[in-house]
């Protein structure tokens, strides 16, 4: 059975002439669905795809996530 991991995923976006960084962390059993949910999430403000620029996907631990609601979920 898939047990369900942290993701923290950072990138950047532009929009009016302006660039804006953002630090997302989400659950999900592959990093694919990670990315797929991070990216979703921004493009609902509207941003397209094309201008999201990610920079990295890492796996993370319970220990490290700093959000509140993730911690709750996971333990």
């Amino acid at each position: 059975m898939s047990e369900i991991k942290i993701y923290r995923i950072i990138g950047n976006y532009n929009k009016n002439h302006r660039k804006y960084l953002f630090r997302k962390e989400v659950r999900a059993l592959k990093e694919e669905d990670a990315l797929e949910k991070v990216i979703s999430q921004i493009t609902s403000i509207g941003i397209y795809r094309r201008q999201i620029n990610i920079q990295e996907v890492n796996e993370i631990t319970l220990d490290e996530s700093q959000d509140y609601l993730i911690r709750e979920l996971s333990e």
